[in-house]
């Protein structure tokens, strides 16, 4: 008998962040041991927003690293042929966190903490009759004796959970701070404690309550906004990373290469950019997409699962939009490396016989990283950004793949009703907002850190 009757399973997807992940640890690493790197990373995290951004980036990765890992449960055995069988369905370890909201399912719509449902039905009387009414949802209050309780309850349980989570992160947070006092730091712990302190209160304020009621309603098939906005997060992540990172070689090296080589090398390139950026983005992606629609359905044999399906081609969408993005910060790097190239050092190092590999890696790629990094964390917002355009228009993601896009898309419908059915949009529209917004303010703490232009004024922001 297995000790775990799960199989692991595998997606491209997965392997790629991870992957991501190894690599970040390696930069870290490299980072520790040059000092004037890590001199100016220090100047990002000892600036209040830059820490603060931080540790909301690092939330919204360790929730996409946990839905990366993916298994398959092993189901029961009708006979006793031996063979084992696992369940179609693919599961993460997000979803074992998640299974407050899972398996309770509604009717249809229902408001944020409702106990009733959004929309009326024919409901038969006890002593006869039929009458239209709000019906009681299944699960969401189904603890309360009185509807009465309602909102007592609420404010109940809400503190209730919020006392109990404080205390620990207080006994933690104390314990840190005598640490570090007797070290010292220039960290900017107080804030570093607030946002550590706000997202461990908020996420067990939500799990918690998501076993009572469903904290932002439900869709139009009854199941829970918030299990499908978190679950979205990966998709988020995952498309802004691997985007941003499928554009970063193609700008670095054919830019760098133009602004340096110059003659026919700078010919090349600038017609390549041109010419792609004369072609409309949005029609470019679109028909790439169908291009990869049309290979999935004549190639069914090679997507045993629907998951499989949905990631190959959520992995094709992070390769196209990579692919059609990086004529933006080509063209800067191209114009960088052409002043670069006309400075006193480097025309002395050419005079010293330095070969061109090397003046390129000591002196071109150094100076140009400050524009590389800031784009990179520009790139990634935008990228999510375009996934929700993507996906409200039909050219993004699966349409089976939780997504803020999708969820935006489904709603459409759910706006022009009377009452208007909100929730769906505004939970995607916060957890969208939130990574993009604490995106932009690092962003901006790595330009004041690492742009040679800035004085640095703005380090304790």
């Amino acid at each position: 008998m297995e000790v775990f009757d799960v199989r692991l399973h595998l997606l491209w997807s997965d392997i790629l962040i991870f992957l991501l992940v190894a690599s970040l640890c390696a930069f870290i690493v490299t980072v520790v041991r040059n000092p004037l790197a890590c001199k100016r990373w220090s100047q990002v995290f000892e600036s209040r927003i830059g820490s603060a951004s931080f540790l909301v980036i690092l939330f919204y990765v360790l929730i996409a690293l946990t839905d990366s890992v993916h298994f398959q449960k092993k189901l029961d055995q009708a006979g006793d042929s031996g063979e084992v069988h696992y369940a179609p369905e693919v599961t993460s370890l997000l979803d074992l966190a998640l299974a407050p909201m899972l398996g309770r399912d509604e009717k249809t719509y229902s408001a944020p903490f409702a106990i009733h449902s959004f929309a009326k039905e024919s409901m038969e009387l006890p002593e006869g009759g039929v009458t239209r009414d709000y019906p009681r949802l299944e699960h969401g209050g189904s603890h309360l004796d009185d509807d009465a309780q309602h909102g007592a309850d609420i404010v109940v349980k809400s503190m209730t959970v919020i006392g109990w989570t404080l205390v620990p992160v207080l006994i933690l947070i104390f314990l840190h701070h005598s640490l570090m006092k007797k070290r010292g730091s220039r960290l900017p712990w107080p804030v570093i404690y607030f946002t550590f302190s706000a997202i461990v209160v908020v996420s067990s304020w939500a799990l918690y309550m998501s076993q009572f009621y469903h904290v932002l309603g439900t869709d139009k098939v009854g199941q829970d906004v918030l299990y499908g906005a978190v679950k979205a997060v990966r998709t988020g992540v995952l498309i802004g990373t691997l985007a941003t990172l499928v554009t970063l070689p193609l700008a670095v090296l054919l830019g760098i290469s133009a602004g340096y080589f110059r003659g026919w090398v700078d010919d090349v390139v600038q017609y390549i950019y041109t010419t792609l950026n004369s072609i409309p983005g949005i029609l470019l992606i679109a028909a790439s997409v169908l291009l990869i629609d049309v290979y999935i359905e004549t190639h069914p044999e090679q997507f045993k699962l629907l998951s499989d399906r949905a990631d190959f081609k959520f992995v094709a969408l992070c390769f196209i939009l990579g692919m059609t993005s990086w004529t933006g910060l080509c063209r800067l790097l191209r114009a960088e490396t052409l002043k670069l190239s006309q400075l006193e050092y480097v025309q002395a190092a050419h005079a010293f016989g330095v070969s061109r590999w090397r003046v390129i890696m000591r002196h071109i790629l150094p100076n140009t990283t400050h524009l590389i990094l800031i784009a990179l964390v520009l790139d990634f917002s935008g990228f999510v950004l375009a996934e929700a355009v993507l996906s409200y228009i039909g050219v993004g993601v699966d349409p089976s793949m939780k997504s803020w896009g999708n969820m935006i898309n489904e709603a459409r419908a759910e706006l022009a009703r009377e009452p208007v059915v909100w929730w769906s949009v505004i939970a995607a529209f916060i957890l969208m907002f939130v990574l993009v917004l604490a995106a932009n303010l690092f962003s901006d703490r790595v330009r004041d850190a690492f742009d040679p232009r800035m004085s640095g004024s703005g380090d304790n922001k």
